[in-house]
């Protein structure tokens, strides 16, 4: 479930999956038919951002055609694009989905789980109860106004790169490169892990 790190020694980053957890995910799988990986990025910054994403983590789960893989650390990060102060930091996750839903459709469902949660769209770069980002899909490129993909600022924010990594160490953005080489360009002083914090992978 989690990719083997190419380095001689293990990466302190990567969490271990316990082989049970790797068993339940193997076998659900086989609901699906010729599935493709995504990567999913949530976050809250409004409510009990902890009850938030392990909400939008289950709510995941229970899309019909959606299996959850791996689930990153949390981290704690300031908000971008807004003035120190102004709101409060998020909670940010990382979630790698198997899926047979097109990326039209991931996306209608990220959407309607962040309007369960009661997300308000009112404001750009304004604080919410959930955010649901598609942040890749198979690797697929594309320049839709209604779904850019990859995500066209992934590449810049280390709240997406370093959980990402946790849980997939060996990725890439496409067009963009490897995790690897993008982390040591992003600005990581305002990413904090929450350690005491833990999303729950479903079962």
């Amino acid at each position: 479930m989690t990719p083997s790190n190419a380095a001689s020694s293990p990466d302190p980053t990567v969490q271990p999956v316990p082989a049970s957890v790797v068993r339940q995910v193997d076998a659900a799988d086989s609901t699906l038919h010729n599935p493709k990986r995504a990567v999913l990025s949530i976050g809250a910054n409004l409510g009990n951002r902890l009850e938030n994403l392990q909400g939008a983590v289950d709510a995941l789960e229970d899309t019909p055609g959606v299996r959850v893989k791996a689930v990153s650390r949390i981290y704690e990060t300031s908000p971008v694009g807004v003035p120190e102060g102004e709101q409060p930091d998020y909670f940010n996750a990382v979630v790698l989905v198997k899926t047979t839903l097109p990326p039209s459709s991931l996306l209608e469902r990220a959407q309607a789980i962040e309007e369960a949660f009661e997300r308000v769209r009112d404001v750009r770069w304004g604080p919410r109860t959930l955010d649901v980002d598609i942040v890749s899909y198979q690797g697929v490129t594309s320049a839709e106004p209604a779904l850019t993909l990859p995500h066209p600022r992934a590449h810049e924010r280390a709240f997406v790169l370093v959980p990402w990594h946790d849980v997939e160490p060996g990725a890439e953005v496409p067009g963009h490169g490897p995790l690897r080489e993008l982390l040591p360009t992003v600005e990581r002083a305002g990413v904090r892990l929450r350690d005491d914090l833990t999303l729950v992978l479903p079962d």
